[in-house]
């Protein structure tokens, strides 16, 4: 038997009431999926997505890297196994999100620190920023990086970090942890152990397990792969070239700076996995954007959320109608759905930006969209 239907509510008791059955939902843990307010024009959609969201945002070096150098003299290897800076957006906080699927941070350690190995769920880069003895255990292969190499950290991968040669180094990080946070997949793992003369042995240090260059030497000549190695180190979750050394990049950037290029983005590489072309990780990549000499870009809109740390050269950019400025080594929130425009300020300097990307998991998700302008302001669709 179907219930009788509920009596009007006078018009005079109108609003009491509906504050009373708002009250009750917010106390049951609910949310009303129609419109409450004018202060949303009525719009149920509108009031679904007010929920906090990225800004654009510049974390400024010049502010960040005097942070570091305090923490560095107060806070040793023995207080603590990571001393690294997460850049939090302010729409964010207080999540430690940089945008809403990925974070960044900066690392310094000094002269010939090298932290015990760990290993987590959510996958991770280190992109060198400063000084040549970056160090990165990866699995077994023991990576020295420095300005422009960018070290693969897999998901559920043994690495430890550092530095070697006797000099500070500073690096960027940019891990998928916000992504898989939301998934309730995140796990981390300190108990680093090995086999000695058939016994598990925890050990503060891994063992070497492959030459130094191996990535270089297997995966550095490009479309050239040997088929008598295992390609599935580290489990296959994600490219198994674990280096990428600058100087190659620096190469195609230099093949290609006269050629016309993407009118939105200038002249952008992507790194890649060697074995199937794709992205390195399953849900996160890194490419290089390059902006020649006074090059602006045409506007363009993505759903994709992307970080951009401008690795030499300084401009400025315009998101939905504001100018941010950065310099080299800064860092950019560009938030999904935001339309951008980058300017070269420098008539005679090329700017580089490195940029990480979500729209690997957009895509596997069919979520991924591309929009543009052209010099006439006609809406165009890029993606």
């Amino acid at each position: 038997m179907s219930a009788a239907p509920a009596p009007a509510v006078p018009v005079s008791n109108k609003k009491a009431a509906l504050d009373g059955l708002y009250d009750d939902i917010n106390k049951g843990s609910m949310f009303p999926f129609w419109a409450t307010s004018e202060d949303v024009d009525h719009d149920e959609v509108k009031q679904l997505m007010a929920t906090a969201k990225a800004i654009p945002y510049v974390w400024k070096y010049t502010d960040i890297e005097p942070l570091l150098q305090r923490a560095a003299q107060l806070v040793t290897m023995d207080d603590s196994e990571r001393r690294s800076l997460i850049l939090v957006n302010p729409g964010l906080s207080p999540k430690r999100a940089s945008v809403s699927t990925m974070y960044t941070a900066y690392r310094l350690n000094d002269p010939d620190e090298i932290m015990p190995p760990h290993k987590h769920s959510p996958s991770a880069i280190r992109f060198g920023l400063t000084g040549e003895g970056n160090f990165t255990g990866v699995e077994g292969e023991d990576v020295t990086f420095g300005p422009g190499d960018m070290v693969l950290t897999p998901n559920d991968a043994w690495h430890n970090h550092g530095t070697v040669g006797g000099e500070q180094a500073v690096n960027l990080s940019v891990l998928d942890l916000p992504l898989v946070e939301t998934l309730h997949a995140v796990h981390f793992d300190h108990r680093y152990t090995e086999m000695v003369d058939g016994k598990e042995i925890e050990k503060k240090v891994q063992t070497a397990r492959y030459p130094s260059d191996y990535s270089q030497s297997i995966y550095g000549a490009g479309g050239m792969t040997p088929r008598f190695v295992d390609h599935s180190r580290g489990g296959g979750l994600s490219s198994p070239m674990w280096v990428y050394r600058w100087e190659a990049m620096q190469a195609v950037l230099d093949a290609h700076k006269d050629w016309d290029g993407d009118p939105h983005e200038g002249i952008v590489v992507d790194y890649t996995d060697p074995t199937t072309g794709g992205p390195v990780f399953h849900t996160i990549n890194f490419y290089v954007q390059m902006l020649r000499p006074g090059e602006k870009t045409l506007p363009q809109r993505e759903t994709a959320s992307l970080l951009l740390a401008p690795f030499r050269g300084k401009g400025h950019s315009i998101i939905d109608g504001v100018r941010y400025d950065w310099d080299q080594f800064d860092t950019m929130a560009v938030p999904g759905g935001c339309w951008v425009e980058h300017v070269n300020d420098s008539p005679s300097e090329p700017v580089i930006f490195f940029g990480a990307t979500d729209a690997p998991t957009q895509r596997k998700l069919s979520l991924y969209k591309r929009w543009g302008r052209n010099q006439a302001g006609d809406l165009l669709r890029l993606g």
